[in-house]
């Protein structure tokens, strides 16, 4: 979704994806130290503008919001974190990736930019570490968007992800990344080379592998997270007005889910993308934006 010499540019990605948009905005680069690790992220848009701060899944990157921070951009200040042990930011020196760890970042990040009254959107990994995060302040957030996450994964899905975080992660050419990636998310092969710059790195040796730590891809390595009674304590506890985003062909989060967090969650809504998987926002962004802005246009 950015640009790369063998593949589209973002803005030639956006207009074949149908994102509306009139500015080329392009975003820039910053790091931020929190709790003794560099944090790095994006930002988009004019500093006077709302805020909204967005995080992304597990074994993606900043980047991977770029189709829909291109056109909030022209009415939004975006903040798109790459979390710990992703993309640019430091990976952790512990192996800690566990939820607590993540939301200790998430409040140094806030603290460090002073964020107030801001608009929070999370998929996957990053939807749970938001949600969590919003549970625990009260009165903080303008808005939440939870993306094809909750309480409750299903099995197929989850495993799913798991077996191709655990294939083989050293390959000798971007081209093989490209085959494999778009293979799983069957996008086109301009869109992924164009975007496959901000996910992969070329190693000192030659060989290319993921920007994410591979603690995370390790086969059978799994963290103490929550249960997910847990989970639904914390989704109950959600006080701000909340959108639940589901893609419509999604294998991992189910509608039952999503039917339940909006009776459990006040002042919450919720949205079935079509044409759309796990990665919602990549694979179908024009309903996507229709349906974040739909909730910005109702809260103000």
């Amino acid at each position: 979704m950015a640009a790369h010499s063998l593949g589209l540019s973002l803005h030639q990605a956006a207009r074949q994806k149908g994102v509306p948009f009139t500015k080329e905005n392009t975003p820039t680069d910053h790091e931020l130290q929190v709790n003794g690790m560099k944090f790095h992220y994006l930002e988009w848009g004019n500093s006077s503008s709302p805020i909204i701060l967005m995080l992304h899944g597990g074994s993606q990157q900043a980047h991977s919001w770029d189709f829909i921070s291109l056109p909030l951009s022209e009415h939004y200040h975006v903040l798109a974190l790459d979390q710990r042990g992703h993309g640019d930011s430091d990976w952790a020196s512990d192996g800690d990736y566990t939820i607590e760890a993540h939301q200790r970042d998430i409040d140094g990040f806030v603290q460090g930019m002073k964020l107030r009254n801001f608009h929070l959107i999370g998929h996957s990994m990053g939807g749970r570490n938001s949600y969590v995060w919003a549970s625990r302040h009260p009165k903080t957030l303008r808005s939440l968007v939870i993306v094809d996450t909750g309480p409750e994964a299903q099995h197929r899905g989850r495993n799913r992800i798991q077996n191709f975080r655990e294939l083989p992660d050293e390959l000798d050419t971007l081209e093989e990344f490209a085959s494999r990636v778009q293979e799983y998310t069957g996008r086109s092969r301009e869109q992924v080379l164009g975007s496959l710059q901000y996910s992969i790195r070329q190693r000192p040796d030659g060989k290319w592998s993921w920007k994410y730590d591979k603690a995370l891809r390790t086969p059978g390595l799994r963290q103490p997270q929550w249960t997910p009674e847990q989970l639904w304590e914390a989704v109950a506890r959600i006080d701000c007005p909340t959108l639940v985003v589901r893609g419509g062909d999604s294998d991992i989060f189910a509608d039952a889910t999503m039917q339940k967090m909006q009776q459990v969650i006040p002042n919450c809504s919720t949205v079935t993308v079509p044409r759309a998987g796990h990665l919602v926002a990549g694979d179908n962004p024009v309903d996507f934006l229709k349906a974040v802005q739909g909730l910005y246009r109702r809260v103000g």
